[in-house]
């Protein structure tokens, strides 16, 4: 079993900042992948970055030169540095990571596991 818990959001003005960060815990081998979608109300959930072991990252166009991922893989944590934000950028904001695991001998997956979302608002 995997957890990821995210944390950081929050009430920011315009063009303020913030950092979320999102951990995973579990029985995990190894995480092939960790990213960040966001879903504001009345909408679908959409992409707003990802970052894979190999340092690749790939983010939505209305977040590049302001949001950036990091990730510390000793931790198995994902960052997200988001700067100027817009409001916009309201939303609850979900870690996602493509995880393998073990229980005993045998390995489960690649799979994804979703955390349960944090609200940023970004309002004067």
């Amino acid at each position: 079993q995997v957890q990821l818990v995210e944390s950081g959001g929050g009430l920011v003005q315009p063009g303020g900042s913030l950092r979320l960060s999102c951990a995973a815990s579990g029985n995990i081998v190894s995480i092939t992948s960790m990213g960040w979608y966001r879903q504001a109300p009345g909408k679908e959930r959409e992409l707003v970055a990802t970052r894979i072991s190999g340092g690749t990252t790939n983010y939505a166009d209305s977040v590049k030169g302001r949001f950036t991922i990091t990730r510390d893989n000793a931790k198995n944590t994902v960052y997200l540095q988001m700067n100027s934000l817009k409001p916009e950028d309201t939303a609850v904001y979900y870690c996602n990571a493509d995880v393998t695991t073990r229980l005993d001998s045998t390995y489960f997956g690649p799979f994804r596991s979703w955390g349960p979302g944090t609200l940023v608002t970004v309002s004067s």
